[in-house]
């Protein structure tokens, strides 16, 4: 059996018979990979046998998006690894063996960091990342992760902040709730070593608030004997709800990783037959329109893209519940998003207005995310005593990722005030 991409779909939402957005190739060969990887059945054939060139748009689709060790063990699982061209297969096979280093000087830091806490009495647990396996991630080292995530109480804030500071970390910024921590820092980083061990380390803290509408995740956290030790992790229930309003942020913005589609997909895969798991989610999320309406957009996305993965214990209360206009949405821009180049697009603009009406408030206006009224924060900041070869090199970085920027506005506002119009013809035909 193989996977064949479904670069078209239709929708016929209130009588509108939708295209999806237009897939090139490109697209379609990345959906070939998630659809082989999500039905753990072997490429089609002409997915191993592509030219150099693609194979390099490819690879380079698949460091990005995450998605590079879960397809190269989707190989070796099924026995045709040694298919591949031998400068891939060597390409894929280093970068396991990079990252599962990676992993474990990750993991060796986080225990360092974790019996700190623990030894300082500090209420925290870990986010993301590790706690994802198995449910969602069969093995830690197959995640490419960025950074450590821990929530802590704001009473525990100060003196989580003192360990990392004597642990040689430097607070980088503060954004809401969340403090971002950064050691080792270089003035760049290439995409050849991306799964590498490097010293370099970001760590975030995200404060809970004493009074929470939801409740305290921290109360409610669980104990998992990992990597030697017990480390606080969130309950299944809160871990499930937190990656899901994490991927669907990240649609709000215009794009996602594939490599999260995929892990969402998972972890609900793995709760399909628990029954218990989803009525305590229903009750947990009574009330709670925005995670209703997240749960419910991320199980049609995903739907959409690979198949009927949820249970319906999962979909009678959330996306068989969605609105027409948001279902309209995801039929006509969700492979876009899922599998379009980095850094997205702003169509997700057209689906903020329709989140808006169904109850979830934008957090920045159409305008001001169209027309961006303050610069890209700095990408890299400087550091004592640093060379002059270090400054220019920062600097280098930082012209780039500026240039960049501007590019993407301009074309992603001319692209988005075209399709506009073809919106709100969708919807009046929606709504006659």
């Amino acid at each position: 059996m193989s996977a064949t991409p479904l670069s078209v779909s239709r929708s016929a939402v209130g009588g509108v018979n939708a295209a999806v957005f237009p897939v090139n190739r490109t697209q379609e060969l990345r959906h070939t990979v998630l659809l082989s990887i999500g039905a753990c059945v072997l490429p089609p054939v002409d997915l191993m046998h592509l030219s150099r060139r693609q194979w390099k748009t490819l690879l380079a689709w698949l460091d990005i998006s995450g998605m590079a060790l879960y397809f190269s063990e989707h190989l070796t699982l099924l026995g045709v690894h040694d298919a591949l061209p031998a400068v891939i297969r060597q390409r894929l096979q280093q970068n396991m063996e990079d990252n599962a280093k990676r992993t474990r000087g990750m993991v060796a830091e986080s225990v360092v960091l974790q019996l700190e806490f623990q030894k300082a009495g500090l209420s925290y647990a870990v986010m993301k990342g590790l706690s994802l396996s198995p449910v969602a991630v069969p093995r830690p080292e197959l995640r490419h992760q960025f950074d450590l995530d821990y929530l802590v109480s704001e009473s525990s804030a100060p003196e989580a902040r003192r360990i990392l500071e004597r642990r040689g970390y430097t607070l980088y910024s503060i954004s809401g709730n969340s403090w971002e921590f950064k050691i080792n820092e270089t003035p760049h980083v290439s995409m050849k070593d991306l799964y590498k061990d490097l010293p370099y380390r970001t760590v975030d803290l995200h404060l809970e608030s004493e009074v929470s509408e939801i409740g305290s995740r921290l109360e409610r956290s669980v104990q998992r004997s990992m990597f030697g030790i017990s480390m606080p992790v969130f309950s299944p229930t809160d871990l499930f709800l937190h990656q899901t309003m994490h991927v669907f942020k990240n649609v709000c913005n215009g794009h996602t990783r594939t490599a999260h589609i995929l892990e969402f997909y998972r972890h609900v895969r793995t709760r399909y037959a628990d029954d218990t798991f989803w009525y305590e989610l229903r009750a947990r999320t009574k009330g709670n329109s925005s995670a209703r309406l997240g749960i419910g957009v991320m199980t049609y996305l995903v739907s959409s893209v690979l198949d009927d993965f949820a249970p319906q214990t999962l979909t009678e209360w959330t996306s068989d519940r969605l609105p027409p206009s948001v279902r309209l949405w995801v039929d006509l821009y969700g492979q876009e998003v899922v599998f379009g180049n980095h850094p997205g697009n702003k169509l997700y603009l057209l689906l903020q207005k329709e989140l808006e009406t169904a109850g979830i408030p934008q957090k920045r206006s159409t305008k001001t995310s169209l027309l961006p009224s303050a610069l890209p924060p700095i990408v890299i900041r400087a550091t004592h005593n640093e060379t002059f070869l270090t400054t220019l090199a920062r600097y280098r970085v930082q012209v780039r990722y500026l240039c960049s920027r501007l590019l993407f506005h301009v074309v992603e506002d001319l692209r988005y005030a075209l399709e506009l119009r073809r919106w709100r013809k969708y919807l009046e035909r929606l709504s006659s």
